[in-house]
């Protein structure tokens, strides 16, 4: 059986596109469905096609895809699933993106830029979603690119728990990577109990994408285990400087907490070599075997991104879960 059907006939459907199959199939353990059966595949020339093999008409559409490691070639995928539904008579279409791609590319920073965080939203909202649900956008006001709901969702509690429960009784400070993470910082801060906050001081030269020079730490570090909070980890430059100079200011210990892993060359190596303790991470996106790490700490995301899923086909509130946190 590949549905939900409830008392007023509303059928909950699954799908799930190939970025990231697991993580569709645990949200459907959890919810008590299957991914709906589908045909995906590529031509010889790269085109995508996709087929469900089973009456879409009518029902709420949730379509999981986890924008992985070739970014376009998902997108692109999930573009044709949502016209393949939308052309099927699905009710309403609900594109789950634990990782929304483009985010970091949100405003202009110089003329002749683009803003793709909002290309990418048209782009779905065209397609025929109705609707958006994601984890930790790089920033929030991504949520008005979309014209229509969008559900975000946290990973802090998740995260939180764990940090809680494995450094319990030990004094600790959560670091903000750079002054644009603060805010999220603070938030954890709270979450915490009101341990202390320190931040990295650091310039990035926007001619150059993912290098970074780290300055001098803020706050208090020395002796205490040291928490660094971000919402994705991309080449890990960013991570690895503030663990540098967190190590060098005399942190008893280096964790990172982040969402999303996406782990690009060369993250491993520069996560590996460092003085990071431990990275606790999100299943917003694989892992592959290369990108594995002993101090790496995975954490499921399906159960949090399941009960959304209910929720929305309930006509529930998403904002319950967080405690009205948005």
């Amino acid at each position: 059986m590949g549905s939900i059907v409830a008392e007023n006939r509303k059928s909950l459907m699954l799908f799930s596109g190939r970025g990231f199959p697991e993580l569709a199939q645990e949200i459907g353990k959890t919810l008590g469905i299957a991914p709906t059966p589908s045909d995906s595949y590529e031509f010889a020339n790269g085109e995508i096609f996709v087929r469900f093999n089973e009456s879409v008409r009518g029902s709420d559409a949730f379509v999981v895809q986890s924008i992985t490691e070739g970014v376009n070639r998902w997108v692109m995928e999930t573009l044709i699933m949502v016209d393949a539904l939308k052309r099927g008579s699905a009710k309403r279409i609900t594109v789950v993106l634990p990782f929304y791609p483009y985010a970091r590319q949100d405003k202009k920073h110089r003329g002749r830029e683009p803003i793709s965080a909002r290309l990418v939203a048209d782009l779905l909202k065209t397609a025929g979603a109705s609707r958006i649900l994601t984890v930790d956008l790089h920033t929030a006001q991504i949520q008005g690119f979309f014209d229509g709901p969008v559900d975000h969702l946290f990973a802090m509690d998740i995260l939180a728990s764990y940090i809680e429960q494995k450094y319990e009784g030990r004094p600790m400070t959560v670091v903000a990577p750079d002054s644009g993470r603060v805010r999220v910082a603070e938030r954890w801060t709270d979450r915490l109990g009101g341990c202390p906050l320190a931040f990295i001081h650091k310039t990035r030269d926007p001619l150059k994408p993912n290098q970074v020079v780290a300055n001098r730490v803020v706050g208090d570090v020395e002796g205490r285990v040291c928490l660094i909070v971000d919402d994705m980890i991309d080449t890990g430059g960013t991570i690895a400087k503030a663990a540098e100079i967190l190590h060098e200011s005399g942190a008893a210990d280096i964790v990172v907490a982040a969402t999303h892993a996406l782990m690009s060359d060369p993250a491993t190596e520069r996560l590996k070599n460092g003085p990071i303790s431990e990275i606790v991470i999100t299943n917003t996106l694989p892992l592959t075997p290369e990108k594995q790490l002993d101090k790496i700490t995975t954490l499921s995301i399906a159960p949090l991104l399941a009960r959304a899923i209910r929720e929305v086909f309930d006509d529930g509130s998403v904002t319950t879960l967080f405690g009205g946190l948005s």
